[in-house]
């Protein structure tokens, strides 16, 4: 007796092994990607393709795990270390209907072939300081990230492989988000939606079938919030640099009488940014409300987002970057963007059968707002203003504010029908969408130091756009053997796209144009060992050219094609997962080849347009070809490290670069043309990275260091070092701690520092060069967003 109670106290601090399985409760399978939480240590595991889990190295002791899978309930299972046997968790299938068929249907899984990260809610939880989506995805594969006030809030913008945002397909809830003609997606307008998110599926590539624009980097699939069974209110202050704000309250009923749930948020966000007067006042709101049967969903989703922000989209030149980096050309009290966008979305969901699935969804976003803009010296019969006559003398230019707008509607459906065979070895799906966009541009004057005969909010152009999106889509998952698996996707798309009106420069763009895309795309899965996956893929993507594409198309005969045309992109993937625990570590690895061929890739071709904008050109042949190296390491809860590195090659065959030629009035007397044999895409980096190194010294808190490497970048299609993005390397430190107060569920401290080794560097920028006659000299004229250099956030979250 005397000598167990001496080596107790050995025992309780030996490490024991928490081994388990989960299963379907009616068939015994197990069940691959099942979520099991140990609620002690609020550490997370994610279950092998067997069902099986582990958490290692755990002292004596009695612990509850908590396991969620799609589709089944909840399970729970109370454990006392040491085990004999590993623990079974058997999941019965959901006696409530959630609806995930609405999102499920364009997403890619680890049976498509496809590559692609899975953020969850809670990495987006450990990102969120209140800084815009884009930052919350930096340490994803391939990923770059910039904002033009400089500190990750307001206008922010994202490249995944090298392709901006207007090449990104974005989905929330299934509904695509793209702006249908500039085909953007503006994070400013949805301002700390990830509060209300419940995990980001990001596709690199082609990827699946979705709805909306065609995706020619990647695709956004964002989730918001799922079923919570039980109520939470939760609230989050930030306070750090730049004057930055972000106050943030949300709540939920839990599951009401087993069937109906409740959720909302009200947010704030505001920021001085790091640029002058590049201030932002950022404010939004979600809500959602839902009925769920046992074979039914029925739930309405409303989100909302209104923005101010002062403009800092011109950059800072660079001859003032070293001496005076948060430089602002503009100087006008109120020359700030101002728009509002309401997102409403009705999903409905209905077991027809035991493995038949219906999922459809109405959704309807009003935008609306303006940018307003001093301009000095303008020709008043630009805006229809008539010269103004003081006796002898004739005024024909004046200094004006004019407001820019757009006013838009965007509504349609989206559907899914799914069907899962009775072995679990057929998965199909039919989906599709119809999209209707219904917008007005339009500009007025709303003052005039000489306003002549004006009238107030002088109406100076309007245009009116209307773009019916249409797709229709079939997807087929079959399991030939235990080990091996096909996937194939054939997507169909209309586009009738008509533009009716006079632009800002006063030229009729009035035209309309119609696509048909057939979009066939195939891959096959091989479970090489227990954990270990290899795949590849054929994808085919077609995509439209934007808005500005048509209205600023090239007038004269030297620039090019006057029509542009459709870009294609042919896709190959082919990669290895490996996912595995050994004693006291669970550890993940994933590599990545991609090669993307396009044809007739649309980019910048160095010359302007009446205006100023740059314009574009079809490019017959380009590529990007490269490898995506992402691992992690996790040792028992206590140190993770985690990495991710792309090398990449992005060419143009057969460049022109037009180079524009002045005469003493400033008129285009000639256009030099350069032939390029091969040359790099603009905005593409050769090396990107992202590395993050955790550490729990005790439970509840933990301290990382993120650090993000990018390459060298070109700010135009000639490899030019006279016009580029110098590489940088960025260093994050985030602190965290967690403890769980008596009388409440939850506080949270956190402390994020940005740019940790306080550097200056770029992000982004743009370029334009000319000439002029008589002159044998390049003229270049960069202009860059600098970043913020070293700065905080610091936030205190409760949750009750």
């Amino acid at each position: 007796m005397a000598l167990a109670v001496a080596l107790l106290p050995l025992q309780l601090l030996a490490q024991h092994a928490l081994n388990g399985r989960v299963t379907d409760a009616a068939t015994g399978k197990g069940l691959p990607g099942a979520t099991v939480v140990l609620v002690e240590s609020n550490t997370a595991t994610a279950t092998g393709n067997g069902g099986e889990f582990s958490f290692p190295s755990l002292a004596a002791g009695a612990y509850t795990l908590r396991v969620t899978y799609i589709g089944y309930e909840q399970g729970q299972a109370s454990i006392n270390l040491p085990q004999n046997e590993p623990v079974q968790v058997a999941l019965r299938p959901q006696a409530l209907q959630t609806g995930e068929v609405v999102v499920s249907a364009t997403r890619a899984s680890e049976k498509t072939g496809t590559t692609f990260t899975n953020v969850t809610k809670q990495e987006i939880a450990e990102r969120n300081f209140g800084q815009d989506l884009p930052y919350l995805l930096e340490q994803t594969p391939s990923v770059v990230v910039t904002s033009d006030a400089g500190a990750g809030v307001g206008y922010t913008g994202i490249r995944i492989r090298g392709s901006d945002i207007t090449r990104i397909n974005v989905t929330v809830n299934g509904i695509p988000v793209n702006d249908s003609e500039s085909h953007g997606t503006f994070f400013v307008n949805m301002p700390d939606l990830a509060s209300s998110i419940e995990d980001v599926q990001v596709q690199r590539g082609v990827g699946t079938s979705t709805n909306g624009a065609g995706a020619f980097g990647a695709s956004m699939n964002i989730r918001t919030i799922g079923v919570d069974r039980e109520a939470y209110a939760e609230a989050v202050n930030s306070f750090g640099s730049y004057n930055t704000w972000r106050h943030s309250v949300s709540f939920g009923s839990g599951l009401l009488n087993d069937k109906f749930t409740i959720d909302g948020r009200l947010s704030k966000v505001s920021s001085d940014g790091y640029i002058d007067r590049a201030f932002s006042d950022l404010k939004s709101y979600y809500l959602a409300a839902g009925y769920h049967g046992k074979t039914g969903m029925l739930k309405f989703v409303t989100f909302s987002g209104r923005e101010k922000t002062y403009q800092a989209w011109d950059g800072v030149p660079e001859e003032k970057l070293k001496t005076d980096r948060t430089y602002n050309g503009f100087t006008y009290e109120n020359e700030t963007d101002n728009y509002q966008q309401d997102h409403y979305q009705l999903h409905y969901s209905k077991d027809l059968l035991p493995r038949l699935n219906l999922g459809g969804a109405f959704h309807f976003t009003r935008g609306r707002g303006y940018y307003e803009q001093y301009k000095n010296n303008q020709k008043l019969a630009n805006y229809g203003i008539a010269p103004v006559v003081l006796g002898d003398t004739t005024i024909s230019r004046s200094d004006l504010i004019r407001q820019k707008w757009l006013d838009n509607y965007f509504y349609g459906a989206t559907y899914a029908l799914n069907y899962t065979d009775v072995a679990g070895k057929l998965n199909a799906t039919l989906g599709g969408a119809w999209n209707k966009y219904d917008g007005d541009h339009f500009g007025e004057v709303i003052w005039a130091r000489y306003a002549s005969d004006s009238e107030l909010g002088q109406r100076y152009y309007f245009n009116k756009a209307l773009k019916t999106d249409f797709n229709i889509f079939a997807k087929v998952n079959y399991q030939l053997t235990e080990r091996l698996g096909v996937f194939g996707d054939l997507q169909y798309r209309t586009i009738d796209y008509s533009i009716d009106g006079v632009d800002d420069d006063n030229r009729d763009v009035t035209q309309e144009v119609d696509f048909s895309f057939l979009n066939p795309k195939a891959g096959v899965t091989f479970q090489v060992a227990e954990g270990q996956t290899a795949y590849a893929s054929y994808a085919v993507g077609n995509r439209e050219p934007t808005r500005s594409d048509f209205t600023d198309k090239p007038q004269n005969t030297q620039a090019g094609a006057a029509n542009p045309k459709a870009e294609t992109l042919y896709n190959v993937e082919a990669g290895y997962r490996l996912r595995g625990n050994a004693q006291a570590t669970r550890y993940t690895l994933d590599a990545n080849l991609y090669y993307m061929d396009y044809d007739n890739q649309l980019v910048l071709t160095g010359q302007l347009n009446d205006v100023g904008s740059p314009l574009r050109t079809n490019i017959k042949d380009s590529y990007r070809a490269g490898v995506e190296l992402a691992g992690m390491v996790n040792f028992n809860d206590v140190l993770e490290l985690s990495s991710n590195v792309t090398f990449s090659r992005n060419k143009i065959r057969n460049y022109t670069e037009h180079l524009y030629v002045y005469d003493a009035d400033y008129n285009v007397e000639d256009i030099v043309e350069t032939n390029y044999k091969e040359t790099d895409i603009s905005f593409s980096p050769a090396v990107v990275s992202a590395h993050k190194l955790e550490v729990q010294p005790v439970r509840g808190f933990r301290a990382a260091i993120l650090y993000k490497t990018v390459g060298k970048q070109y700010l135009d299609n000639t490899a030019s070092d006279a016009r580029k993005i110098d590489a940088y390397q960025v260093a994050d430190l985030r602190l965290r701690y967690t403890f769980k107060p008596s009388f409440m569920r939850e506080v949270e401290l956190a402390l994020l520092v940005n740019n940790l080794f306080n550097k200056e560097y770029v992000a982004n920028g743009y370029t334009w060069s000319e000439q002029y006659t008589g002159d044998s000299n390049r003229y270049d004229y960069n202009y860059y967003y600098p970043q913020a250099t070293r700065n905080f956030l610091l936030s205190l979250g409760v949750k009750f």
